[in-house]
């Protein structure tokens, strides 16, 4: 794909166009079914086709983007398909990936020793760790950092799924709503104006409430799993002689990567290279670059047999690079329709957010916004609504503050409501596949979330939504 880019640049075919630009009216429903398609492979082919999908889910991912870029090309040109392309792919993907690939390595090269035994009170503590670390490392670090000793902890057990879906719940998605490092949809509101500590002074009870109620629900779940299993299986992972920290070292470029991520939202030194169309700004550039560097630290610094026992393999990061290109690129069109608001073809969702006199509807921006960030990239979701209901960061923090905490509540807790809704989900599920984890397929997988979070959002709808 960076290889089309630089070759559309070289033939001077870059256009005006840009994903971030394009007009959302000029688009009719029919946009949108390239990312339906998307949708449904990965939650139906894994079933339906396992063999097929396995092998080959990146050309699927491929024809599915594809399936968007040739008939934009034909109606649009080649000028403005190198800019929705180059944008998707140098504002958007790389960006992503490359943040994803310094976080899954650092923490990779981070061994928890000691066979812990995965009772439901140790699965909860490790969750609630987990969820206090994913406001100040991020949802994706304190997930990557935490998931294999709670694997490890719990493969002899013979029912050890759910506590993977817990996780996801707690400490990939609701454990990163305090701070702009949490999550990226509060780092974007923090890039607008939004005060670092505004989410933790005013989102903090559902938080709580969100966080408690799940670990007390899993609790009970896991009880009741454990007292039924009686004996389990073999215990695969030998007792060693005690619990301690192997790699510590990997907490410097661990803290790199956070710090570069920060940097690159305070630093703004007016700096900015535009390629085919998408400005680039240096201190993104140096990010990235940064964080490149901070992979290869980890790596040089990590003896393979440390990764080794950690199980370390970069199947599950080759998965999620496949999918989500072609994720990132169907979207485009999505998106566009959304950002058009009342002169888009998804016209509904702006009036249906929007009370008589106007006023915008807290409990509506929280259910749309977090319906669309479910399936949509969360990031670009929040910023579609924040916008939506006057962008203007003084005023949603003070006045429409009800708005703003139902916007930043709705993008990050459901997310959680399907694996693709954030990026750390679908890691976790392909790290615990990759350890022989029969995790629940994607409608499996939405059938507990529909269960569990559901409700729980039903409430706090009604307790601080109205």
């Amino acid at each position: 794909m960076r290889s089309l880019v630089l070759t559309l640049a070289l033939l001077g075919l870059a256009g005006p166009a840009l994903a971030a630009d394009l007009d959302g009216r000029a688009f009719g429903v029919f946009w949108g079914l390239p990312f339906a398609g998307m949708l449904l492979s990965i939650a139906i082919l894994p079933l339906a086709a396992p063999k097929l999908w396995h092998h080959h889910f990146g050309k699927i991912a491929a024809g599915w983007a594809l399936a968007f870029l040739l008939p934009f090309a034909l109606s649009q040109g080649l000028g403005a398909t190198a800019g929705v392309l180059a944008h998707a792919l140098l504002a958007e993907y790389l960006p992503f990936i490359i943040l994803l690939t310094a976080l899954f390595t650092t923490a990779g090269g981070i061994f928890v020793r000691g066979n812990l035994h995965g009772s439901p009170a140790l699965n909860a503590g490790l969750m609630a760790i987990g969820a206090v670390l994913a406001s100040f490392m991020g949802t994706t670090g304190a997930s990557m950092l935490m998931v294999r000793p709670l694997i490890r902890a719990n493969d002899n057990r013979r029912h050890n799924a759910h506590v993977l879906v817990f996780f996801i719940f707690i400490v990939s998605n609701a454990g990163g709503s305090l701070t702009p490092l949490g999550d990226p949809p509060l780092f974007l509101g923090f890039l607008k104006g939004v005060d670092f500590f505004w989410t933790v002074k005013h989102i903090f009870p559902e938080t709580l409430f969100l966080i408690g109620s799940l670990l007390a629900i899993f609790y009970v779940i896991d009880s009741w799993y454990y007292r039924r299993e009686g004996v389990t299986k073999q215990d695969p992972t030998p007792d060693t002689a005690g619990f301690g920290i192997e790699g510590g070292i990997n907490f410097l470029p661990l803290a790199a990567v956070v710090g570069l991520v920060l940097m690159s939202g305070i630093w703004k030194p007016g700096i900015s290279f535009d390629i085919l169309g998408t400005e680039v700004e240096l201190q993104s550039l140096l990010r990235d670059v940064l964080l490149v560097g901070v992979t290869l630290w980890s790596l040089a610094i990590t003896p393979r047999a440390l990764r080794e026992k950690n199980q370390f393999s970069w199947a599950p990061m080759q998965e999620v690079a496949k999918l989500f290109i072609g994720i990132f690129l169907t979207m485009v069109p999505v998106l566009a329709m959304l950002k058009a608001g009342e002169q888009g073809a998804f016209a509904a969702v702006t009036r249906a957010v929007t009370g008589p006199e106007g006023q915008p509807l807290p409990w509506a921006y929280f259910w749309f916004s977090g319906l669309l960030s479910s399936f949509l990239d969360n990031a670009p979701t929040y910023l579609v609504f924040f916008n939506l209901a006057g962008g203007d960061p003084q005023q949603l923090m003070t006045t429409l503050a009800p708005t703003l905490a139902a916007i930043s509540a709705g993008s990050v807790f459901m997310g959680a409501n399907s694996y693709i809704g954030n990026a750390p989900n679908f890691m976790v599920k392909a790290i615990a596949e990759d350890r022989g984890v029969k995790m629940p397929s994607f409608f499996g997988y939405m059938a507990w979330s529909g269960a569990v979070l559901i409700p729980l959002f039903v409430l706090m709808t009604l307790i601080w939504f109205r």
